[in-house]
């Protein structure tokens, strides 16, 4: 088959990037890109070709499998097992599936928690401190006035009480009957979902068929998967009742 001459666009040539592609499948995993000619070939004085580093769509659906070890950060997806991270909302149970660390040929499935914020949390150990630091990044992050603390003592009855929350910064903890503090601590806190604008609240329920009814700013969401085969969870609402 003869070798074709690249010839670039004289100039006032358009470089913009446009969407568009045609060839034969490929099954290798390689970077998406656009254009088909040997590096070396291409013309300095072409517009450089591109390829897809980074990739957003409306809806997806997958026919076979998602290969590699991803972190996926996900709005309302209806894909059932994620063999990896999985973080966000999703129809029906949300699933993390791994196998079992000591013993080869099996496996592990703990269904995700869920609630009505976005909540995210720290914990730890503290031993003769009064002080449980949160990190630096909550600042301006979370709502500090959905703070929540649990303590657990180790060893012995402290009597531990929450003195104040330092303007969601630190949290001081006491002892009722003066004992030298060691307890386990767990700090919650709901994220602000647009934290240029502490009015946006989340809406748990509203009227709608599919996540494109939400009433409120779906942009502070991350909405995928609704072209899977299955969208809904695998139970009907109850009728409605008087």
């Amino acid at each position: 088959m003869p070798e074709f001459e690249f010839v670039p666009a004289e100039s006032g040539k358009d470089c913009a990037d446009k969407a568009g592609g045609w060839g034969v499948k490929s099954t290798r995993f390689d970077y998406i890109w656009k254009g088909d000619i040997d590096e070396s070939k291409y013309p300095p004085e072409a517009c450089p070709p591109r390829y897809h580093g980074n990739a957003q769509i409306d809806n997806l659906k997958v026919n076979a499998t998602i290969t590699g070890s991803p972190t996926c950060t996900l709005g309302a997806v209806t894909a059932t097992i994620f063999n990896g991270n999985l973080n966000g909302v999703a129809s029906g149970n949300k699933l993390f599936d791994i196998p079992h660390v000591t013993q080869r040929g099996k496996r592990i499935r703990h269904i995700i928690a869920e609630g009505p914020e976005a909540g995210i949390y720290v914990r730890g150990k503290i031993k003769d401190t009064n002080v449980i630091e949160l990190p630096e990044y909550w600042d301006g992050l979370i709502d500090p006035e959905t703070i929540t603390v649990t303590l657990t003592q180790i060893g012995h009855s402290q009597d531990l009480i929450v003195e104040q929350i330092e303007q969601g910064r630190n949290v001081i903890i006491r002892s009722g009957v003066g004992a030298n503090i060691h307890c386990y601590y767990e700090v919650w806190a709901a994220r602000w979902l647009n934290p240029m604008n502490h009015d946006e609240k989340l809406i748990v329920v509203y009227d709608g068929e599919t996540p494109d009814d939400y009433p409120g700013d779906n942009r502070q969401f991350l909405i995928g998967g609704w072209d899977y085969d299955r969208r809904n969870p695998q139970w009907e609402p109850l009728d409605d009742q008087p």
